[in-house]
């Protein structure tokens, strides 16, 4: 659980730095490249391939090609058309794709608790993000969805490995990244445009942050947390990023909050993760 709140803090400044000081700046497929490809590097020198399975491989290259390479290139694209905030809006689905899937995953029926709780979560996010959304609501909306879709998938599918075919979890995530990286190189080739690239310190900076620390960093403890909890904790603390973005707003760019919804959604969130530990969990 510490892993995953450290995380969520760590995230929460990767909203605003991107809508504020990338998009429709720096071409969104370059700065994917870029956070990518500092990831990779990151995890590089635990990159062991004796002893294992190709498939197994394959597998954990695969989740990281769908929870970080195609989900960026998406949400990135996202970013074109929707606010901080409503990006923040539409990724509140996440925690029933969590729970969801991972039921799936394991062939077994939904289980209603885990749903509810999720749900509840839901709820509490979309209480402190309502607001009026902009005239591309419903691209923003598809892509968002699309985007957290990839997310869920890979953060699930990675658990199941560790419990199916474990390893090493820095071991594993040099082969994660790496299957998001040969996504990113793919995608520059194909859709690059290389007269949109950063041109300012402050841009170069905020891609070797975002790559080194919240990509290389952050996803390595986020999904280190998620094996140490079980699916519908996860899904919940997916959702802590939404109070956690509007501070951040708040302390360095002074957009102010709607204080009632914010305390109230907060409240929500927090109640959904109580529920779950203390009833939904057997």
């Amino acid at each position: 659980m510490t892993l995953l709140i450290v995380t969520t803090v760590l995230w929460a400044f990767s909203f605003s730095l991107i809508g504020v000081y990338l998009a429709g700046q720096v071409d969104s497929v370059f700065s994917v490249l870029v956070r990518l490809l500092l990831a990779a590097a990151v995890f590089l020198p635990f990159l062991r391939a004796k002893g294992y399975r190709p498939s197994t491989l394959m597998l954990y290259m695969a989740v990281g090609a769908l929870q970080l390479g195609i989900m960026y290139l998406i949400s990135f694209e996202a970013y074109l058309y929707l606010s901080v905030s409503e990006l923040l809006l539409f990724t509140v689905l996440t925690p029933l794709y969590i729970t969801l899937i991972y039921d799936l995953l394991r062939g077994r029926s939904v289980r209603l608790g885990y749903a509810a709780s999720a749900l509840l979560a839901v709820v509490g996010a979309a209480i402190i993000r309502y607001d009026r959304v902009s005239d591309n609501f419903w691209f923003g909306l598809l892509l968002v969805q699309l985007a957290n879709i990839c997310f869920a998938v890979g953060m699930v599918g990675y658990k199941r490995l560790q419990e199916t075919r474990p390893m090493p979890q820095h071991t594993a995530f040099s082969w994660f990244y790496l299957g998001a990286a040969l996504v990113a190189v793919v995608a520059w080739f194909l859709w690059g445009n290389p007269n949109k690239l950063p041109t300012t310190s402050l841009q170069w900076g905020i891609l070797l942050w975002l790559g080194v620390v919240a990509s290389g960093l952050g996803y390595f403890m986020w999904n280190y947390g998620a094996t140490q909890v079980d699916a519908g904790t996860l899904g919940i603390m997916n959702n802590m990023h939404v109070p956690a973005g509007l501070l951040v707003n708040l302390a360095i760019w002074q957009q102010q909050p709607h204080w009632t919804s914010f305390l109230i959604g907060g409240a929500v969130i927090c109640a959904s993760l109580w529920v779950h530990r203390r009833w939904v969990i057997k």
